[in-house]
């Protein structure tokens, strides 16, 4: 069974932050379990790269679009790299393939689209029109951008979603397109049920120069929320590779909330118009603040995601944001939230099982494990919530086994066993740790990759190999936060 997994591909108008990377690594979970079941997985993200925001931030720094567009893209590679991601496909709504194929798939729902006067509110901040409604309650000024909206009267290309409201509703009140959590799934269920409207998916060429041509219309390039959105099909060669043939549908979309609209609605209206099947699953995740603040560049909080990573590790920094982040609501990062959770549960639980057990058959076997048996533990909780993608639940199953494996080490006291001489029974309690260990490595290795080869290279040969130090030395609390 093919497994297919992609993120969104974020926008480079601005720096990689803490919501993009949390989104990269819950997408890597996905697809280092499905490998670890045997699944052949394509695994896929990229950057979103056209539009006025992206020429007005070139024009800015003196830079052509294409120049400012391949450096943001590298940064976003840099951060994957860093995050020790599995990604198979790195695609860039730049690449001439995808730019061809968005021309394709134009033509391809040609019935749905037909040109007509525009007249609304728009901010370059995000990319999209917002409705009068809208405009008021925020007193004509966009709130994230701090600009006045624009008012725009123009020509464009429209999309009739309005002839798909129908079929989305079914489709996801049938779960044939899930939408977890729950929350998400009534939020666009409320959006739909209030009727979906004809969408803009092209902008005029003379207020809006950097963008893929609209086919047979020099006048016009495609809105790029409109393309961006058919890099998921374009990265798999749509229509023709075999790779399209084999994973599509996708088996989960990985996106943040505030793009929900466009991955519930637009995006199904578009793959419907074009005979495709629908995504099986959309996992929605929240957003990340910092000390319980918003970043903002004002107050000054950002954090980048490569100073936790520099400052801790690439795991340490999926631990924290797999399993301290809500993976169904919104979470809070500090660097003392995060000290915590590596003292407390990295250092102390996990790297202290692990010591302590690797310490105890080099004192008293020489190193040597013997027979290790078969785990026995139920993994249903694990599977289950990995499946409903609650990355904090299913590592939370992993933590019941390392705390079970402390406890049972605290009562069974293997140096007292040792004490009374009884080897038989020695061995054989310490073979059942290397065993709970060895478990534990297999749940983490979607998690934690790093941590779970390295356990395995301590027990699984039969003959302890000690590693330099532990897997986690505890941090002094100056040392565990950067120097601002």
């Amino acid at each position: 069974m093919n497994y297919y997994v992609t993120t969104s591909i974020p926008y480079v108008n601005g720096e990689p932050h803490l919501g993009h990377a949390m989104e990269f690594v819950m997408a890597d979970v996905l697809a280092r379990a499905a490998r670890q079941q045997g699944k052949p997985t394509i695994f896929s993200t990229g950057t979103d790269e056209h539009g006025g925001k992206i020429a007005e931030k070139a024009i800015e720094l003196g830079l052509q679009p294409q120049e400012f567009a391949d450096q943001m893209s590298q940064k976003f590679r840099d951060l994957q790299t860093a995050l020790n991601l599995s990604a198979d496909r790195f695609i860039r709504t730049t690449d001439k393939g995808h730019e061809q194929r968005a021309q394709l798939i134009w033509n391809a729902i040609a019935k749905d689209i037909y040109k007509n006067k525009y007249v609304g509110w728009y901010c370059t901040g995000d990319e999209e029109f917002f409705t009068e409604t809208q405009v008021k309650a925020n007193n004509g000024v966009c709130p994230d951008h701090n600009r006045p909206y624009e008012k725009i009267e123009e020509e464009n290309y429209f999309f009739r979603l309005s002839a798909y409201g129908e079929q989305i509703k079914q489709a996801i009140a049938s779960e044939e397109f899930e939408v977890v959590p729950k929350s998400r799934r009534n939020e666009i269920m409320s959006v739909i049920n209030e009727g979906l409207q004809d969408v803009s998916i092209s902008r005029p060429v003379d207020k809006i120069e950097w963008g893929i041509p609209v086919p047979g219309d020099k006048t016009q390039v495609m809105y790029v929320w409109f393309e961006a959105l058919l890099n998921y099909i374009t990265v798999l060669g749509y229509p023709e590779y075999q790779d399209y043939q084999d994973y599509w549908p996708a088996n989960v979309q990985v996106i943040g909330k505030g793009i929900l609209r466009f991955h519930a609605a637009i995006w199904p209206g578009i793959l419907l118009s074009l005979g495709a099947p629908l995504p099986k699953k959309l996992y929605v995740h929240g957003y990340v603040t910092v000390n319980d603040q918003k970043m903002s560049k004002s107050l000054g909080n950002s954090v980048s995601p490569l100073e936790v990573i520099d400052a801790y590790s690439a795991d340490v920094f999926r631990y924290y944001f797999l399993r301290h982040v809500p993976s169904y609501d919104d979470g809070d990062f500090s660097w003392d939230k995060l000290a915590a959770a590596y003292n407390g549960e990295l250092a102390n639980e996990l790297g202290n099982s692990v010591q302590r057990t690797s310490a105890m058959i080099l004192k008293y076997q020489k190193g040597v494990i013997g027979d290790i048996p078969a785990p026995e533990h139920d993994l249903a909780a694990y599977a289950e919530a990995l499946e409903r993608c609650q990355f904090d639940r299913a590592l939370d199953e992993v933590w019941r086994q390392v705390r079970g494996l402390n406890q049972y080490i605290d009562e069974v006291k293997p140096w007292q066993i040792a004490k009374e001489g009884d080897e038989d029974h020695l061995r054989e309690v310490l073979a059942y740790q290397c065993s709970n260990l060895l478990e534990i490595a297999d749940l983490l290795e979607p998690f934690m990759p790093d941590t779970a080869t390295r356990i395995r290279a301590i027990f699984s040969a039969g003959v302890v190999q000690p590693i330099e130090g532990t897997l986690f030395p505890r941090l002094e609390e100056s040392s565990a936060t950067p120097a601002a």
